[in-house]
């Protein structure tokens, strides 16, 4: 099988293919619309997320038997076209689930003990002891949305707080020793902390809005290192205000551009993402919660191993 590279990953993914037969090409900086115009000659994909892979590419993939991510989500992918045409999807969500589950817990006990604001501070010359007192997450009940391998890996690292951790999935029996599934309303009747887990879906489509965030029963803090467009800023920016949201840590935002390689489509930042960036109780990183050293690594381990185990002969 002839394998078309789009994207760098660790080089393990192209000596593990070679080594069991299939032919690797790489092309980091083809444009899609070229792509289109060679794509017929070549059985399997692997990408992260250059651009979409949409009805138009689909259709000029005459020879396509598979498209593989290196990554956990399908969203740049039309799924139901791909699934209709025979292709197969494959991720790699095993591969970067334990550092997503550190990044969320980093981001909560950082958030919980005012270490970034604190820092800056201390770097200035202010020495604000009082201003900067932390809460402990002994006692808190962290409620997971979304419980596959990202929430299910945060549950885990909860596992060695004295912590209640509930979650809520809208498949049944997904909850394990590490949370308890409750509906989405026990959740917010009991949430402390509210941590995102999902795919970006038509479901999860600006979810956290002021309706849904208004509908828990106490401020709660919100950690998101699942997809940007799952939390409407404006919304956000407002209950943080009021302080119905009492902090969040944000590894992914509304305004991010598809292929995570830079921030914005345009240099107007919208006035909602300037207050975000004034807050303090606001921690932001680059959508970088799965990226590690270790994860490279293992992503491309399992994308290989996918691959391999699907179709070599």
């Amino acid at each position: 099988m002839k394998i078309l590279h789009l994207d760098n990953n660790h080089p393990l993914l192209l000596k593990m293919l070679k080594d069991a037969g299939f032919t690797n090409e790489e092309n980091y900086t083809i444009s899609k619309a070229d792509t289109e115009e060679i794509i017929s000659e070549y059985n399997g994909i692997v990408i992260r997320s250059r651009f979409n892979i949409d009805k138009q590419f689909l259709d000029a993939a005459k020879n396509l038997k598979f498209i593989a991510r290196v990554g956990a989500g399908l969203e740049s992918i039309d799924i139901d076209y791909a699934v209709k045409l025979g292709v197969k999807l494959i991720a790699a969500p095993e591969g970067n689930r334990n550092a997503v589950g550190e990044h969320s817990l980093g981001m909560l006990l950082s958030l919980f003990n005012n270490l970034n604001k604190a820092d800056k501070e201390v770097k200035n010359g202010l020495w604000n002891r009082e201003a900067n007192r932390g809460i402990e997450l002994d006692g808190k009940t962290v409620g997971i949305i979304g419980y596959g391998n990202m929430g299910k890996a945060f549950s885990r690292k909860l596992s060695g707080f004295d912590c209640e951790v509930l979650c809520y999935d809208i498949k049944e029996n997904v909850g394990d020793d590490n949370a308890k599934q409750v509906s989405l309303k026990e959740l917010q009747q009991q949430a402390d902390v509210l941590s995102l887990h999902t795919p970006w879906t038509p479901l999860t489509d600006k979810m956290i809005d002021a309706k849904f965030i208004n509908a828990f029963s106490k401020p709660f803090w919100l950690i998101n290192t699942a997809r940007g467009k799952s939390v409407v800023t404006e919304d956000l920016v407002s209950a943080l205000k009021s302080g119905k949201v009492l902090g969040a840590g944000l590894d992914v935002l509304e305004f991010e551009k598809l292929s995570f390689e830079t921030l914005f489509d345009s240099d107007n930042l919208p006035d909602s993402l300037k207050e975000l960036f004034a807050m303090d109780n606001v921690i932001l990183s680059p959508h970088i919660a799965g990226w590690t050293v270790e994860s490279k690594e293992k992503l491309a381990t399992v994308i290989a191993e996918k691959i391999i185990r699907t179709f070599k002969n």
